[in-house]
């Protein structure tokens, strides 16, 4: 099992930008592939960005390619999310998850949550 703690949300205005921050502890952060997901009000919650344990791949929904970049130092047991040109649908409960596996963009795949974290992209 690995813990996860995400930071880095707030309140933005539109074409702002933030960077979310994933803290990970217990087993070898390195040996696990990291995902971004999040949920707005009302809705389920979506696939974002994921990078492979060794950062060589990534992959993003077609929400957010070209805005919002994923990468991870696993010298620091971190993952972070920058996002840029940020919309007000981007707000959501972001959350951070990891998996034993390859890069993946289900859900249901990764075993470990952290809690999440608010972004508000004002208009």
């Amino acid at each position: 099992q690995v813990q996860l703690v995400e930071s880095g949300g707030g309140l933005v205005q539109a074409g702002g930008s933030l960077r979310l921050s994933c803290a990970a502890s217990g087993r070898t952060f390195s040996s696990y592939t990291m995902g971004w997901f999040r949920q707005a009000p009302g809705k389920e919650r979506e696939f974002v960005a994921a990078i492979s344990w060794s950062g060589g791949s990534t992959t993003y929904a077609d929400s957010v390619k070209g805005r919002f970049t994923i990468s991870r130092d696993n010298a620091k047991n971190t993952a972070y999310l920058q996002m840029n040109s940020l919309k007000p649908e981007d707000t959501a409960v972001y959350y951070c998850a990891a998996r034993e596996g390859f890069v993946d963009t289900t859900e249901r795949r990764y075993k470990n949550w952290g809690q999440g974290t608010q972004v508000t992209v004002s208009s």
